[in-house]
């Protein structure tokens, strides 16, 4: 067998084992709508890193242990960057007061087109890499920029109503006022109408698309190894949800985690910058980013804040669900 042909057999088998997860995740555990216990986000949690730690191992056996670096130092960073969407996520459903019970459809759905996203990304990202060089160092600029900017700027507001889709979504299709259980689309007086529900999702995906604008230049800074790039962003991303509802609760708490972002970003730039002069080994920048991660949350837990601060949403008292 060539090795096109196993690089083939390697990606058809991965997807297949993406779908089979989806399905069971939406076809039988969560079948019925219901709001996602501590204890099952912890244990979902569990089976994910299991699950990517595992794949790893495999990478190790087969290929050796700097593709597994590669692609364990790539996790990381993909799942360091996931705490910034959860902040997003709890802001986006509380500004629309989506109920918890229906949380779960959303992040689902909103996972799926991630994982469409990020393989459009990963591929352009690539072949810029190879065709044109030099823009490496606008990766790395555009990192490093993001992570000053992410230092400086961490109380984030949202504001819903000035996101471009949602304005056209409103103009080219009737909104219901109110949500219609887990539906994304109802037919009222004889005619379809989005739900609001629908409006959320949407958001979530746009902020989706600009998280991809970090991470994806991130993890090219470790490795340009399409396989490996893919998938740990994809264990990364189908983790998202379970991580989601176990930290929903407590995620305020780490209140100087955005400056562990902002330092990894940084270093990962500032890494891509240098590439062509001194390649940093893919142990190091491993275990400088578990350093930067730990500590962070480390230095949260031991000075935390003296009044925890409410999420910060631009929200009226008396906001209705379609704004």
């Amino acid at each position: 067998m060539s090795g096109f042909d196993k690089q083939l057999l390697l990606w058809i088998g991965f997807n297949l084992f993406v779908l089979l997860m989806l399905a069971l995740d939406l076809g039988i555990f969560n079948r019925k709508a219901h709001v996602i216990s501590f204890k099952e986000a912890m244990t979902w949690s569990a089976v994910w890193i299991s699950l990517s730690l595992l794949f790893c191992l495999g990478i190790y056996l087969t290929s050796g242990s700097e593709p597994s670096l590669e692609f364990l130092t790539g996790y990381l960073i993909e799942k360091s960057l996931s705490v910034d969407n959860i902040f997003i996520f709890l802001m986006i459903f509380s500004y629309f007061r989506v109920p918890p019970i229906y949380q779960h459809k959303i992040l689902f759905w909103g996972v799926i087109g991630a994982l469409a996203m990020r393989a459009v990304f990963i591929v352009a990202g690539i072949s810029l890499i190879e065709r044109f060089h030099e823009i490496i160092y606008v990766f790395g600029g555009l990192l490093v920029l993001t992570g000053i900017k992410m230092s400086q700027h961490h109380d984030k507001e949202i504001h819903p109503e000035k996101n471009l889709v949602v304005k056209l979504a409103r103009k080219l299709i009737p909104i219901t006022k109110d949500f219609q259980g887990s539906k994304f689309f109802v037919k009222e007086r004889g005619r379809w109408a989005a739900t609001p529900l629908f409006l959320v999702l949407i958001i979530v995906e746009t902020s989706d698309l600009i998280f991809a604008v970090d991470s994806i230049p991130a993890i090219l800074a470790i490795s340009q190894e399409p396989f490996l790039v893919y998938t740990s962003n994809v264990f990364a991303i189908l983790g998202l949800r379970s991580l989601y509802f176990a930290l929903a609760g407590i995620i305020t708490r780490f209140h100087l985690i955005h400056y562990g972002l902002s330092a990894i970003l940084i270093f990962v730039g500032v890494k891509m910058l240098i590439m062509d002069i001194y390649k940093v080994p893919v142990g190091i920048s491993l275990l400088v980013i578990a350093l930067i991660l730990g500590t962070s949350i480390g230095a949260s837990i031991k000075w935390p804040k003296k009044a925890e601060e409410k999420i910060s949403v631009n929200k009226n008292p008396k906001h209705s669900a379609t704004g």
